[in-house]
């Protein structure tokens, strides 16, 4: 099949509109959507024309961020319990044999070291740390590196650290 003047210039037109590559094929006959794709494309049409599916991205990007905002309420209500919370079990040093499905198991020290050991308080249901250092692990999405200042945590969980 051989592009004619006509068939491009249907082409560009309906490109322009919007319309899918397999709606084009249809109305232009004789040819496929694979072939309208191609012709497009060697005609520079998709980086120069904008397609109707960043018109109708549009209002999927706005659900997108609004189920976003919806996970982000409830993940940060997940968690604002426990730093409210300031009492915090003591430490229970477990060595890698002695841990349960029940124990904390963040990493304290260097596994090289011989002082190497794992937290040992309750985990929380479903989670493999304790409270306290479920905060650590657990946090907002794109703020692990701002939270990563000393001056953002909080004083109460810094002075549970230092007695821990």
């Amino acid at each position: 099949m051989s592009w004619t003047e006509e068939k491009i210039a249907k082409l560009k037109e309906l490109w322009g509109k919007g319309n899918t590559a397999s709606q084009i094929a249809e109305i232009i006959g004789g040819v496929s959507r694979n072939a309208v794709i191609g012709k497009a494309h060697r005609l520079n049409l998709s980086a120069k024309i904008k397609t109707r599916t960043a018109a109708s991205n549009f209002s999927f990007e706005n659900s997108i961020d609004q189920k976003n905002i919806k996970n982000k309420r409830v993940r940060k209500s997940k968690f604002k319990s426990l730093i409210i919370e300031k009492d915090f079990e003591p430490e229970n040093p477990k060595q890698l044999e002695q841990l349960d499905e029940n124990s904390c198991k963040w990493p304290i020290g260097h596994p090289d070291e011989k002082s190497f050991y794992f937290c040992g308080r309750n985990s929380l249901k479903d989670f493999s740390y304790c409270k306290l250092h479920l905060l650590y692990a657990y946090q907002p999405k794109g703020k692990k590196e701002d939270l990563t200042e000393k001056e953002d945590v909080p004083e109460f969980i810094e002075k549970k650290i230092k007695s821990a």
